[in-house]
């Protein structure tokens, strides 16, 4: 028998646990990561239980009579380990359907984990979503390379790299967080745009999982000219933030710290996230942002959301 119930803090190591063997869970759905920014959102996360044992957990938030899975996180849904069959997903999902009625629930936005950062085929959930008659509602375009495919530079990459060696540029792991913060808060200001995180929340999220986020910079000289902000999944790493300086445009420092990271750092790894390029809710494609990434070898993933009235 499959039971459910709300996530209460005194589940947070068992959560982390079940997280850590799930076929989708990474650093996004650990409670440490989660919970930084609680005061935020209202919590309404459910554990998934089979004879008292976790085996699978549901990040959420609500907001009025919606829920969101999870209002902090780029993608969340169903995160379940091997033990949980097609059969119990739509069990589970009828349960959740009923669990989230009884609160006055009258919508979920399932946020879905895109497939490059499975551990292990684990769709049921969009199954399931399909049979309550759920609706594709958003789809963004993410760029992803292959690492253990035949993914190649272009030429235009590979020129640019060049032309950043001779221009003296250094690549090093490690580097000032408050630094590149800096230097992305004003890139970001050109659009009109802000970090999704303060320097002091980067600095809390490094101190938690400092093996998972990592901070790799370009230099020339003393001076920085380009930083990536990489969240190591494992089989995925995923460049959180990018940001590269005037003079660092003019050098080309981002294409070469990308190439090593892609080329060399990460190169025993599945796949490489560069993030979305799309806006207005993945109307609109930014085709200057996908075309550089597509110069690395990245080619198209998919984020999709899904409306799911109860």
């Amino acid at each position: 028998m499959l039971t459910l119930r709300p996530y209460v803090p005194a589940d947070a190591a068992a959560w982390d646990a079940l997280v850590a063997r799930s076929r989708t869970g990474n650093l996004l759905h650990r409670r440490g990561y989660m919970d930084y920014h609680a005061d935020r959102y209202t919590d309404c996360s459910l554990v998934v239980e089979r004879e008292g044992e976790a085996v699978a957990v549901f990040p959420a938030s609500s907001s009025g009579r919606a829920v969101t899975s999870h209002g902090g996180l780029t993608y969340a849904g169903l995160l379940s380990t091997a033990a949980l069959r097609a059969e119990a997903t739509l069990e589970v999902f009828t349960q959740m359907a009923a669990h989230y009625r009884a609160a006055g629930m009258r919508r979920v936005l399932y946020k879905a984990v895109p497939r490059v950062f499975h551990s292990y085929p684990a769709e049921e959930d969009l199954y399931a979503l399909h049979r309550l008659g759920a609706r594709l509602v958003r789809r963004d375009l993410s760029s992803v390379v292959a690492l253990r495919e035949g993914y190649r530079f272009s030429a235009e990459r590979q020129r640019d790299i060049r032309h950043a060696r001779q221009a003296g540029v250094r690549v090093e792991t490690g580097g000032d967080l408050a630094a590149f913060h800096a230097l992305l808060t004003e890139v970001l200001q050109r659009h009109d745009a802000t970090p999704t995180h303060s320097l002091d929340e980067l600095r809390l999220l490094q101190s938690r999982f400092p093996q998972q986020i990592v901070l790799h910079t370009a230099y020339v000289a003393d001076t920085l000219q380009a930083g990536a902000l990489v969240y190591d999944f494992g089989r995925t790493v995923h460049t959180q933030y990018l940001a590269a300086s005037d003079e660092g445009r003019r050098h080309d420092a981002l294409s070469l710290l990308l190439g090593e990271l892609v080329g060399n750092v990460y190169a025993d790894r599945h796949y490489f996230s560069f993030g979305i390029s799309t806006e207005q809710e993945g109307r609109v494609l930014n085709g200057g942002l996908v075309t550089q990434k597509e110069r690395f070898g990245a080619r198209a993933v998919v984020h999709d959301f899904y409306e799911w009235t109860l």
